[in-house]
């Protein structure tokens, strides 16, 4: 193990910034995760494949509460304190977010405090969180004035005896062809004399994008069409290998720089995850109306919502010649630029930066109370960090620590 560069990942989901973090040289240790099918497919892809967490004995290698782990496994977990550079991950974000219910006395918000305490008993080097942009903001039906969880956040690592910095953060600028603003937050333990000062994070990552971005042969302004034209249904389709009943779609030939990058180390014959959705008739009528008007990449208006009997609060017909605006994790809430259809989970994954080897375990969907408790494929991408922005940042934490040295000794 490198100790210089290990790291834990907390509300880990399907492994979108371990897997960043793997490709910047980062070597995970264990990562926590609650939903089954989100841990499967980080099983799958960085454990089973590419072998990236040494995963220690003590610890079950399946999906855990973190509640569960710091209840269970508190000694090993202290333990670890002192030779742990890193501990990366946001709690689950959907009590914060503008685009669900945002409300406060969601439960899944008071996994803020188990992030603190494992933070308290782990003391890693360094912190990287990330959230939503609702996380910054306060619930304004508190009569007290609202928390805003970020200032909480913020001064509970403080406390700790740690030096935080906090921003919202455009990953569109990082070569993201979608445009995704999240609360991030990096972190240096006070013992941690850095040449590099945490505040100067957020700086150096956006200094060093159009670099790293150069040597990765992508542009930072890939837009939708460059990021997934040669996965569209015109190319052609197969009957899906998953669902007898469904369509999957094929390889085109790369139309983009983004598109070769994306589908390096692919062994697949088809691309993973490409089911189409089966759209009635008057869908797809209704679609294709949609996409003749002239309101692109935004929200569909009044007059067109009463004409086509939509009740929906958010349905986006996209621009193929600009980014795609941020991913919820309904799949219906946008169509695909020039298809009749909504965008397919592959999709999904080409816009968050997922490669193609990546593969993704579970349902394609769910709805109704099942949406609590239940994280299919859809979903699990659109509550990812983006790997291309987390590589990159990987990249400068270990800047950090390569300048870095403990008052006990580096």
């Amino acid at each position: 193990m490198n100790k210089k560069y290990n790291y834990i990942d907390l509300f880990a989901g399907c492994g979108g910034l371990s897997l960043g973090l793997h490709n910047s040289g980062w070597q995970g240790v264990f990562a926590v995760e609650k939903n089954k099918d989100a841990f499967l497919t980080l099983k799958h892809n960085l454990i089973d494949k590419r072998k990236h967490f040494i995963w220690p004995d003590w610890l079950p290698q399946t999906n855990l509460d973190i509640d569960q782990v710091l209840k269970d496994h508190k000694e090993n977990l202290e333990n670890l304190a002192g030779s742990i550079s890193l501990v990366v991950g946001g709690p689950p974000c959907q009590g914060f977010s503008v685009a669900g219910l945002r409300k406060e006395g969601d439960q899944r918000n008071n996994l803020i405090h188990s992030y603190i305490k494992f933070i308290e008993i782990v003391k890693p080097e360094m912190i990287f969180f990330e959230n939503v942009k609702g996380f910054t903001l306060e619930f304004k039906k508190n009569k007290k004035g609202g928390i805003k969880y970020s200032e909480f956040v913020l001064k509970a690592l403080r406390d700790l005896g740690y030096k935080v910095k906090g921003e919202l953060t455009e990953l569109s600028v990082y070569g993201v062809p979608q445009r995704r603003t999240r609360f991030i937050l990096a972190g240096v333990r006070s013992d941690v004399k850095s040449t590099i000062d945490v505040d100067d994070f957020f700086k150096i990552t956006k200094k060093n994008s159009a670099n790293f971005l150069r040597k990765k042969g992508i542009s930072i302004n890939t837009n939708l069409s460059e990021a997934i034209s040669d996965i569209q249904k015109s190319n052609g389709y197969i009957d899906s290998s998953e669902n007898k009943n469904f369509k999957a779609g094929i390889y085109g030939n790369p139309e983009s720089s983004y598109q070769k990058y994306i589908r390096e180390d692919c062994e697949n014959l088809f691309p993973n995850s490409h089911r189409f959705a089966n759209h009635k008739k008057e869908i797809i009528e209704k679609f294709e109306m949609i996409l003749q008007s002239p309101n692109k990449n935004i929200s569909i208006n009044k007059e067109l919502r009463e004409k086509f009997n939509i009740k929906k609060h958010r349905v986006v017909p996209l621009s193929k010649t600009e980014k795609c605006p941020t991913l919820t994790t309904l799949p219906d809430d946008f169509i695909h630029y020039s298809e009749p259809r909504i965008l397919t989970v592959r999709e999904y994954a080409r816009i968050q930066t997922f490669p193609d080897w990546y593969e993704f375990l579970g349902q394609y969907t769910t709805g109704g109370k099942r949406r609590v408790n239940e994280v299919p494929r859809y979903t699990q991408i659109g509550n990812a960090i983006p790997p291309l922005f987390g590589e990159q940042s990987g990249l400068t934490l270990k800047k950090i620590i390569d300048n870095a040295a403990t008052s006990t000794g580096a």
